[in-house]
């Protein structure tokens, strides 16, 4: 079977035992169709990636020559609500403020409940997402385990949280250590959760959670890259090989080989297995 449209950030789900189901997601701009299908089928089968050198913004619908975070024509990155500064630093969000590129969008999306969590991987990380993302952003993170660290009425108060924390925890995740899936056993995200509670300034800590639930997270990969080589439609129309896992927004290939999905949001593609 062959599918063919504009790369989306894969779909994903969490079963019950922890094993992540992902789903891809090709799009038509002009038809609006959309086309969904198991990724997770593919593992361990041949799969082909072809690029068709068109690349169709995702706010406004037309083509660019090249993608801009991750999948605007340079306009819309420049204007687009979905990517203002906030996105990548929540602390300087003005939606609570009425404020923004665009108040309503920002009402709709930014001034809603986000928590701030701790994922761990190699070393414990905080991060800042909309509650209803949870646990797609940690799945995203390519986090091994997650927990709730506080809950906020808001995006902004939930960066000046995470920037209260930012000397102590990074904010970033190392995605070679994550692909190659080396993790620290000995973490103990809850120990760490009750250890930060001192840490929060007063005027934060009313919104420390009281979730200590840890949620594991386990991705479909036979096997994970002992070096990673990674692939790009930037360089390359053609990207082949046997799937062998998927961890994050990456297809794990053979040979040691990765590809970000979602870095080639917009790119028209097609993909056969």
């Amino acid at each position: 079977m062959k599918y063919t449209g504009e790369v989306r950030k894969m779909l994903t789900s969490l079963d019950e035992d922890g094993s992540v189901a992902y789903t891809f997601k090709l799009v038509n701009s002009e038809s609006k169709n959309e086309d969904l299908f198991s990724a997770n089928e593919f593992i361990g089968k041949h799969i082909k990636l072809t690029f068709h050198d068109k690349i169709i913004c995702k706010s406004c619908g037309k083509q660019t020559k090249k993608s801009f975070h991750q999948g605007f024509c340079y306009p819309c990155f420049r204007d687009a609500p979905e990517a203002a500064e906030c996105i990548i630093k929540p602390e300087l969000c003005r939606a609570h403020l009425g404020e923004g590129r665009d108040p309503e969008w920002e009402e709709r999306n930014h001034n809603q409940p986000h928590v701030v969590y701790l994922a761990a991987s190699d070393v414990v990380k905080v991060g800042v997402t909309r509650q209803t993302q949870i646990p797609t952003r940690w799945i995203d993170q390519g986090a091994n385990e997650a927990i709730r660290l506080a809950e906020t009425p808001n995006r902004y108060l939930a960066g000046v949280l995470e920037v209260a924390l930012k000397d102590q925890f990074t904010d970033r995740t190392n995605w070679r250590k994550m692909l190659k899936n080396e993790v620290d056993e000995s973490i103990d995200l809850e120990e760490t959760k009750w250890e930060i509670e001192e840490l929060l300034p007063d005027d934060l800590s009313e919104y420390f959670s009281e979730d200590d639930e840890v949620i594991s997270i386990n991705y479909p990969a036979l096997e994970y890259p002992q070096k990673v080589k990674s692939l790009s439609f930037d360089k390359t129309n053609e990207i082949e090989g046997e799937l062998k896992g998927i961890k994050g927004q990456y297809l794990l290939l053979d040979n040691n080989r990765v590809l970000n999905m979602r870095k080639h949001t917009s790119y028209v593609i097609s993909i056969e297995g």
